[in-house]
C-alpha cells in the first residue's frame, strides 16, 4: 500500500485502471486494510444469493447499467443526504476495453461539490494506493489532463484492455 487516505468525510474515489476481476478484489482488500468505509457500485446482476449479501456488507450499491443519468442523480442525492460518503468508482464502467471513460465520476463529484481522490493499482510494481486529491474545477478537459497524467505512470493488469482515459467525443460535462 502506498499513500494515505485523506481525512475526508465525502469524496469520489477513482479506482483505475479496471482491466481485470482481480482489480476489484485487490481494491476491496485495500478498503479493508485501510479501514475505509468506502462504497462502490456493482452491476445489479451480481446481487444473487449468497453473493448479494456479501457485496452489500462490503459496501456495494447495486446499479442497473443502462440508466447512467438516473444513477448520477441518485448518487448525488445520497451525497446530499448522508453525512459521510466515500464512493469508489471505476471510470471505465467495465473490465473490457472501452473507447473512453464514462463521465459519471466527474458529474457526481461536481454536482455533489466533493473532491475526487485518485486511487490506483500498479501491477508492474505490485503496488496499490492513494494518490492526489483534486476538487473538480468545472473545466473537465483541464481536470482530465491532470487525471490522465497521474494514471499514465501505472501499469494495469491487462494493458491491451486499458482505454485512452478520455471522455466521449463532444462530452462537455458540467455540474448539472
Amino acid at each position: 500500500m502506498v499513500g494515505e487516505l485523506p481525512a475526508l468525510r465525502k469524496a469520489v474515489y477513482i479506482a483505475a485502471s479496471h482491466t481485470s476481476n482481480w482489480d476489484g478484489f485487490w481494491l476491496i482488500i485495500a478498503k479493508i486494510i485501510l479501514r475505509a468505509d468506502a462504497r462502490f457500485l456493482a452491476k445489479h446482476t451480481l446481487f444473487w444469493w449468497p453473493l448479494g449479501p456479501i457485496l452489500t456488507a462490503l459496501g456495494a450499491i447495486p446499479v442497473e447499467r443502462g440508466r447512467s443519468r438516473s444513477t448520477v442523480r441518485q448518487i448525488v442525492d445520497r451525497f446530499s443526504n448522508d453525512d459521510d460518503l466515500l464512493l469508489a468508482l471505476a471510470p471505465e464502467g467495465t473490465r473490457g476495453w472501452q473507447p473512453h471513460w464514462r463521465s459519471g465520476f466527474y458529474r457526481i463529484a461536481s454536482a455533489a461539490d466533493v473532491p475526487i481522490v485518485l486511487a490506483f493499482i500498479d501491477y508492474s510494481k505490485k503496488e496499490m494506493g492513494i494518490g492526489i486529491t483534486l476538487q473538480p474545477g468545472g473545466d473537465i478537459k483541464r481536470d482530465m489532463v491532470r487525471i490522465r497524467q497521474f494514471y499514465s505512470q501505472f501499469e494495469p493488469r491487462h494493458r491491451h484492455l486499458q482505454g485512452p482515459m478520455i471522455l466521449p467525443p463532444g462530452d462537455t460535462t458540467t455540474a448539472h
